[in-house]
């Protein structure tokens, strides 16, 4: 299968939300995690975003990775993520959360670009429009606590 038709696979009819790029998945036994911008240069992250944005106008990537210091919420099975522009971020949220299967009563606090935390109601469009980072993707970082003064 390839990259491309991985986007076509859904249960629902719509484009899958699935990895968009060989080697994204990672197993949740990973006992040593790389960010992805330390596993790519600028370069080819640029280049990889420039290709998904031309070939899925409509999507935006998102790369969600755990913050370093977390400790309750597993690790994600994969990093990357190409959401449809009008999703708003608590079902974004709500897609995390069923990916970690983890309990209703645990709290997720995302971190945009390492800098801020924005409204639950707000577009993935929205967020990315303004906390986009210069070789295209949007960065997101998850935990359980809140983490300022990270």
């Amino acid at each position: 299968m390839t990259s491309g038709e991985k986007y076509q696979e859904n249960v629902n009819g719509k484009e899958d939300m699935d990895n968009y790029s060989e080697g994204s998945r990672r197993s949740t036994v990973d006992s040593v995690f790389i960010p992805f911008k330390t596993k790519k240069t600028f370069n080819q992250r640029l280049t990889e975003s420039k290709n998904i944005k031309s070939r899925f106008p409509n999507k935006i990537p998102i790369i969600v990775e755990r913050y370093s210091k977390e400790k309750n919420l597993p690790l994600l099975d994969k990093t990357k993520y190409l959401v449809p522009q009008e999703l708003t971020l608590s079902q974004f949220v709500l897609i995390l959360r069923n990916r970690m299967e983890i309990k209703s009563e645990q709290t997720i606090y995302l971190l945009i670009n390492n800098k801020s935390m924005v409204t639950m109601s707000s577009t993935v469009s929205q967020i990315y429009e303004v906390d986009k980072d210069p070789d295209g993707f949007l960065y997101m970082t998850y935990a359980s606590q809140e983490m300022f003064g990270v």
